[in-house]
């Protein structure tokens, strides 16, 4: 996989991180600080997640993305 493919793909892992960071705060939160701080964590993550999501499929439409392009054409990974 292509160095920018790999970093789109842990790009879009650390979204998810950042999203279950931002709910295990809110459940452990003590105040309004808090619940701003993981608000604009999630919305963070929310953010940047369409923006890579975005970018791979532009990747993708420009056959940059092997493994999605295969898996278009009806092959498997296997």
């Amino acid at each position: 996989m292509k160095t920018s493919n790999e970093i789109l793909t842990k790009t879009l892992q650390m979204t998810e991180k950042m999203v279950e960071l931002a709910d295990l705060g809110d459940e452990a939160r003590e105040d309004v600080g808090c619940g701003v701080l993981y608000g604009l964590l999630r919305d963070s993550a929310f953010k940047i997640r369409k923006l890579a999501e975005q970018e791979k499929e532009s990747h993708i439409r420009q056959g940059a993305w092997p493994e999605e392009k295969e898996i278009r054409k009806g092959k498997s990974r296997r």
